[in-house]
């Protein structure tokens, strides 16, 4: 269906149809007419109000649960309501700092990232998602330093600066100039190189045996580049914090759309893909309802907002997914902070 253009409509229809919707959104249930003419902007009787809810009914931006029921905005009218009418309210100075705690947090950025995206969580009252960005951080330099006999720290300098550790199980009987050797043959071949490009010189290097390492120096190297790698694979591309602000008073009524949107939460590859499609953009994005297959029988709205990365260009997205009647106006800038923040962090 077409929206029709806020511009078609009349001061009075504009006027019921704005309360209708903040009705809906601050309570979840629809709004009847006796409700609006009790406001003191209006100086409508409920008949002639519920004349204009019809027309808005016919024009398919309203719609009645049940005959004897009040109205609730379609999700047409959220989208026109959202694109048209919101008056959007700036992050208070409370929300601004629970946001920028999170980020502030040492350790690796998934740590950052998660800590951020669960304040958002409890601010915004919905699951907050991350896309985390995938990093090939490009390799200066390798080293190991012995913990034990059986075990060292692998220790992997990007070109960036960035320094990552990790604890190596070691082969037997492996000397500390076992340890050097490996570690500077490593910084001499792989410098300049990701660690995908540095695990396929190596495979090459091995197979026409033109490598210069023997015995347990080669296979030390092949479990630190196997050991960046694995994990490299293994972290996170989205990150889901706060499922349960999705299950609440008002939901008790509607526990399959909530199993529904727990189990699209689950398959994360869905709902990377639905992101993914922020990518593209410079603004934030909002997906009502069934503007989504992903969502079209949970009936939730997600917003999303691109975040960059130190050299400008979008690295990931952030934002929440909740059921159609979020607070919009409350929830967009919020997640617009947030993204401006994580991109400040990015630099």
């Amino acid at each position: 269906m077409s929206i029709t253009p806020i511009s078609e409509l009349n001061d009075r229809a504009r006027d019921v149809f704005r309360l209708v919707v903040e009705g809906y959104l601050g309570t979840g249930l629809p709004v009847g007419s006796r409700t609006i003419s009790k406001l003191a902007t209006l100086n409508l009787s409920p008949a002639s109000i519920r004349n204009v809810m019809q027309d808005l009914e016919e024009l398919g931006l309203l719609a009645a649960p049940h005959a004897s029921a009040g109205r609730m905005p379609t999700e047409t009218g959220l989208r026109l309501f959202v694109d048209g009418m919101m008056q959007a309210a700036e992050p208070s100075a409370e929300e601004r700092r629970a946001i920028e705690a999170g980020l502030a947090e040492s350790g690796p950025i998934e740590e950052a990232l998660s800590a951020a995206t669960a304040a958002l969580s409890g601010l915004s009252a919905c699951a907050g998602i991350v896309m985390v960005p995938r990093r090939e951080p490009v390799l200066r330099q390798f080293g190991f330093v012995p913990l034990n006999d059986r075990q060292a720290l692998a220790v992997l300098v990007g070109q960036d600066g960035s320094v990552e550790n990790r604890v190596l199980d070691l082969p037997p009987a492996v000397t500390p100039s076992m340890l050097n050797e490996a570690a500077n043959f490593m910084s001499a071949r792989f410098a300049g190189m990701t660690l995908r490009q540095a695990g396929d010189m190596l495979a090459r290097e091995l197979e026409s045996e033109r490598s210069a390492l023997d015995g347990a120096a080669r296979e030390l190297v092949e479990r630190g580049i196997a050991i960046w790698s694995h994990d490299a694979d293994d972290r996170p591309v989205l990150i889901v914090r706060g499922q349960a602000h999705l299950i609440d008073d008002g939901t008790a009524a509607d526990l399959e759309r909530v199993r529904q949107l727990l189990e699209q939460l689950e398959g994360k590859q869905e709902i990377s893909r639905l992101l993914e499609s922020a990518l593209a953009g410079s603004a934030t994005k909002i997906f009502i309802g069934s503007e989504n297959k992903l969502f079209s029988l949970s009936g939730s709205s997600v917003i999303a907002a691109p975040y960059r990365g130190a050299d400008g260009r979008v690295v990931g997205v952030v934002g929440v997914i909740g059921p159609t009647r979020l607070n919009y106006a409350r929830v967009i800038p919020m997640v617009d902070f947030t993204a401006q923040t994580l991109s400040r962090l990015m630099r």
